[in-house]
């Protein structure tokens, strides 16, 4: 299973980045998804899950009403759109595949069996 993140950058605050995972090697559409973040110095923490059939989706707090998760199970991706960025959203952003089951665990990294490279968001003040 590979999975490959892309759509990080540099952008400033009040504004939008829109990160994708693509997935290969396996079909995932019955696994939970999730994107977890890690800034400097800090330990990686869950950002936001969808469902294996995307009508489940849970967000950490600090990004309720900003951050959208998605999925496209047709093509093995998935989608984070993130609007009115913070300078506290800057961090590696991993994309991760995890359990089929998803309560409980979906906020779990330890339940993630594969993770991408990871993305840099920068948000500046």
């Amino acid at each position: 299973v590979q999975l490959q993140a892309s759509g990080g950058g540099v952008v400033q605050a009040g504004g939008s980045l829109r990160l994708s995972c693509a997935a290969s090697g396996r079909t995932f559409s019955s696994h939970t998804m999730g994107w977890f973040r890690q800034a400097p110095g800090k330990a990686r923490e869950f950002v936001a899950a969808v469902s294996g059939s995307g009508r489940s989706t849970d967000y950490t707090d600090s990004v309720k009403g900003r951050f959208t998760i998605s999925r496209e199970n047709a093509k093995n991706t998935m989608s984070l759109q993130m609007n009115n960025l913070k300078p506290e959203d800057t961090a590696v952003y991993y994309c991760g595949l995890g359990p089929i089951s998803y309560r409980p665990g979906f906020n779990s990294q330890d339940r993630y069996d594969y993770w991408g490279q990871g993305t840099l968001v920068t948000v500046s003040s």
